[in-house]
């Protein structure tokens, strides 16, 4: 993106005398003084805020602060070009009322998160968050026209370079998780799409479209931060996803958005909410009629129930699931279903009966579900995890040793955070067999593999 030059800091720069080289020592002696030994800053930094990049809090403070001993004279961080921005704590947590405010709130999100704001990495889990944005979604009147009126023509190329970095990180993610490539996909909302949305000049049509090509890539950043167990900040980016779905006029997406919360709300212990999150994707799913939809938001709800020990009510959802599953046309679904296949299910399936605490159906679901797309690394990780787990629960030690090596032996290429707890998972699983040689073996590789992340 194209930033505009900071003439002001540029003036004040050649007003006091500074060379680059001697503002950025001074900044960070003064950050020092101030107690902040972390700031390295060269005259390159110097050139790059030149150019209109916006360093991070305090040093516009900072700065301000030198030229104002320098010159005499009061000077602000609005003087230095570096006005002060106030971003509210709860960004991103509420789902706005129209397309423009949205506009505003998703920007303001991705820029909080390439500087690494504080309040985004600590912030926590809001489970009145996820309710009101489930409610808005589906209680508010159709969007009015997703349109743009800036400077900067947005067109179908624009829209397809979206959906392209979109399937390629999420090919990436799914091989290597979310640690590795997350950064690139904020950089790239960032800097690549916030100028089409803010600056482009678009009508409705192009304006659906491009609100579903930024909800689908929002989803995807939202998916890496759950991967890496920052759940706060992944609720935010999925509430923000499902709120650029509703732009889009998209039921579909919207239901994909809402079953991806629901499955988070069940990973962090939040049972009934994610009860709550898979019946609405069910009423999403139903007005888009896509039936991989509705198998996925049934065997959500089925993982639920299972979490709540409702074994009779989960019975149910799971067959509603497989009835839904059965009256699918993949050709004819959208593509970012596609991974939903009859592994996918089958995966879910195993999730929901290990919760049971039904080890023979735990493994017969498991096995299935590792008939799966050999570029799903991290998920074949996750079904040889649920095979270990069932087989510990059957009594069948030896092979469940095998399987959690093969399990330990995938986990070590990918970054992610979901990745380690089903490692640990395995090791709690096999505790009470902790005499066994095999079993202490991978005890001892599961520490190791942890070791090497900390």
């Amino acid at each position: 993106m194209q930033r505009e030059p900071n003439r002001l800091l540029q003036e004040l720069i050649a007003e006091s005398g500074f060379s680059h080289k001697g503002l950025a020592r001074r900044l960070n002696d003064l950050g020092v003084a101030r107690g902040l030994a972390g700031l390295k800053y060269d005259h390159s930094s110097v050139l790059r805020w030149i150019g209109g990049q916006r360093p991070r809090d305090p040093v516009p403070g900072l700065l301000a602060e030198i030229f104002a001993l320098r010159l005499g004279r009061p000077v602000s961080s609005e003087d230095v070009g570096m006005p002060a921005v106030c971003i509210s704590l709860d960004l991103g947590q509420e789902f706005s009322h129209t397309w423009q405010e949205g506009v505003t709130t998703v920007t303001a999100l991705w820029r909080a998160d390439m500087e690494r704001r504080r309040f985004l990495l600590d912030s926590t889990f809001a489970l009145g968050a996820g309710s009101a944005g489930a409610v808005r979604w589906l209680t508010l009147p159709a969007e009015g026209r997703p349109t743009g009126t800036g400077s900067r023509n947005v067109g179908q190329a624009d829209i397809a370079a979206i959906r392209e970095v979109t399937r390629s990180f999420g090919e990436l993610d799914n091989r290597f998780g979310g640690g590795r490539v997350r950064p690139a996909v904020v950089k790239y909302l960032d800097t690549a799409v916030t100028p089409l949305l803010r600056d482009g000049v678009y009508g409705e049509a192009t304006g659906r479209r491009l609100a579903s090509a930024t909800a689908e890539l929002t989803r995807l950043a939202g998916w890496m931060a759950y991967d890496l167990e920052q759940h706060g900040l992944a609720q935010r980016y999925l509430i923000q996803a499902l709120r650029l779905a509703r732009g889009a006029g998209d039921h579909g997406l919207g239901g994909e958005i809402l079953a991806g919360m629901s499955h988070q709300a069940a990973y962090i212990g939040q049972p009934a909410h994610a009860l709550d999150l898979a019946r609405a994707a069910q009423l999403a799913a139903r007005r888009s009629g896509i039936h991989s939809l509705m198998a996925e938001a049934h065997v959500l709800e089925g993982h639920a129930l299972a979490l709540l020990g409702q074994r009779t009510a989960c019975v149910k959802a799971l067959h509603e699931a497989e009835v839904a599953f059965e009256g699918r046309s993949p050709d004819d679904e959208p593509d970012w279903i596609a991974y939903f296949d009859e592994a996918y299910l089958s995966a879910k399936f195993a999730h929901c009966f290990r919760d049971l605490g039904d080890g023979p159906q735990t493994v017969r679901h498991a096995r299935r579900s590792l008939d799966m797309d050999p570029r799903y690394v991290r998920g074949k990780m996750f079904n040889l995890s649920l095979l270990a787990a069932g087989l510990v629960r059957s009594g069948e030690l030896e092979e469940a040793c095998v399987v959690a090596g093969s399990a330990l032996d995938t986990a070590g290429g990918i970054n992610s955070a979901r990745t380690q707890t089903y490692v640990t998972d395995l090791r709690k699983r096999f505790e009470p067999f902790s005499a066994a040689p095999a079993v202490r073996s991978l005890t001892e590789r599961s520490r190791e593999l942890a070791g090497s992340r900390a």
